[in-house]
Formats: C-alpha cells, structure tokens, sequence
C-alpha cells in the first residue's frame, strides 16, 4: 500500500511538473511571439504614424499645373503615391534654374568674370525661406527632393549655372535640409523625347554634378533621366513621326517632347517612387 502510494504520488509530481513545464514553455513562446512580432512591427508602425512631409524644388517638369491642360509637373502626381501621412509640398517653379529658384529676383541679365549670373542681393526667395523656416519649414524626418539642371544649361543670364556654381548651389541646399534633421534625395532631370531611330537617347546635362554633389554629402541619388528614358524605350516612341498631338506619345507629352500631360505625369512620378523603394529608402514605408 504504502509503495502504491508513492508510485501515485510520484506520477502526480511529475505529471504537475509536466503541465508546469508546459505552461510556461506556452508562456514563454506566447512572450517570445509578442516580443518578436511587436518588436518588429512596432517601430514600423510608429515610423509609419509620424507624419512626414516631402519638399519638392524643382522646375516645369515637376511643378504643379497652371490653369492650362498641359504641362502636369510629375511631383503635382506625386502624392497619391503615398499614405495618409506623407503631404508633398511641390515648391517647384517653371522656367527655373537652381539659381534662380533659390534667388528669385536677385540674378541679374549679366555675367561676372567668373562666367555666372551676377547676384544684386544674397537675399534668398521667399519659397526657400519658407523651406528654411524654424517653426513651418523643413523638420526633422522629413523629405527635400532637388530636381534642376534643364534651364540651368541656358547660356544666358538670368538662367545660366554653371557645373561649379551649380554644385555650390545644390551643396547649400542639401546641407541645410540635413541641417534640420530632413533627408535630401537628389534627382537627376528628367528627359525630353529625342530619338536615334528607334532608341531614345538622353539629352540632359548636369547629370555629372548631380552626381558628384550626392558622393559628397552622402545623399541619394535618383537617375531620372536614365529612368525616363528607359521608360520611353519600353514604351517604344521611338521612331516619331514629329507629331505630338495623337497616339502614346501624344497621351504622354505636351506637344513640346519635353513637358507631360496627366498621364506623363504619373509615369514619372512611378519611376521616382520606385527608386524609393528599390534604394530601401526610410520613405519607402509610406508608398502604397
């Protein structure tokens, strides 16, 4: 009877020892799954809860559409890419080199020994200081995207940068966006529509600077113009007949080969989504 009795009671010791052991390895996964999976998802999802704003400064090609049908700028297409917490400020202006968007006002129509547009004040324009401003501008986490070099080509004053000015010049924006704890991405511009035949062919300058300035300051680079062009490849517009009123290339550019209609637009503003998220970039959470 009494080795019955300890039988028994060492069967309930174990079987209680089993169930304690099991309870806590179930407590110890269930922790390890919540551990694991908040701690993971969790800062996602605050990073995703903050809001950011995206700073574009650009020209034509990326500015917000004026009354007219055509030209839509890609950046005025560019927030419906993100979610509710992304607000794309488009500050790009048509017609405008990296020097005149900075100094609007103050170029003059001549050139000084060095070869550049001459400044009559270093005061900036009032679309940058309102970048710049302490308390509405650019803030921590959020987003400067710089897209010129197309008017900056001009030979002419007021228009006219230079590859060394203009280096200067996307240099001190883009140190003053890091300034402020914003993250600067550097694009190169977007192409027009020339053909050799049946390939489209890039046709932009400053690609080089764009470049050099990003090796510098450690900033991203999007390729816009090899982008576009290899879109235009793979949509084949080439070779074209000249008219930009009908067909796919009437639907994607003004009748300048240059400037976008709506859809136009929308591709390009694709392909620097894209480049977001191919370069893993932190904004790349708040795509669609």
């Amino acid at each position: 009877m009494k080795n019955l009795r300890t039988v028994i009671t060492t069967a309930l010791v174990i079987a209680l020892s089993s169930l304690g052991l099991g309870a806590a390895s179930a407590a110890d996964s269930a922790a390890t799954r919540c551990s694991g999976t908040s701690g993971v998802a969790a800062p996602a999802a605050r990073a995703a809860a903050q809001p950011v704003t995206v700073w574009l400064a650009g020209d034509s090609t990326m500015a917000n559409p004026g009354s007219a049908r055509c030209p839509v700028g890609w950046g005025s297409q560019f927030d419906a890419l993100f979610n509710a917490d992304v607000t794309v400020r488009n500050q790009a202006v048509g017609g405008r080199s990296i020097q005149t968007w900075m100094y609007e006002g103050n170029v003059s129509s001549t050139k000084g020994a060095d070869g550049e547009c001459r400044l009559t004040s270093s005061t900036y324009s009032s679309r940058w200081q309102s970048m710049l401003n302490a308390g509405t501008g650019m803030k921590a986490g959020d987003y400067l995207f710089i897209q010129f070099g197309i008017n900056d080509s001009s030979s002419t004053c007021p228009r006219h940068v230079g590859p060394a000015r203009y280096r200067q010049l996307m240099t001190t924006m883009v140190q003053a966006a890091l300034a402020r704890g914003a993250h600067p991405v550097l694009l190169t511009p977007v192409a027009a529509l020339t053909c050799s035949g049946s390939t489209a062919t890039k046709n932009r300058g400053f690609v080089n600077e764009t470049f050099a300035v990003g090796s510098a300051t450690r900033a991203p680079v999007v390729d816009l113009q090899s982008l576009s062009v290899s879109l235009y490849n793979s949509l084949r517009f080439c070779p074209h007949n000249g008219d930009f009123g009908s067909g796919p290339v009437g639907a994607f550019f003004c009748d300048d080969r240059t400037h976008f209609e709506t859809y136009g637009a929308q591709r390009i503003a694709g392909l620097v989504a894209g480049d977001v998220r191919r370069q893993n970039l932190p904004l790349a959470a708040y795509l669609r």
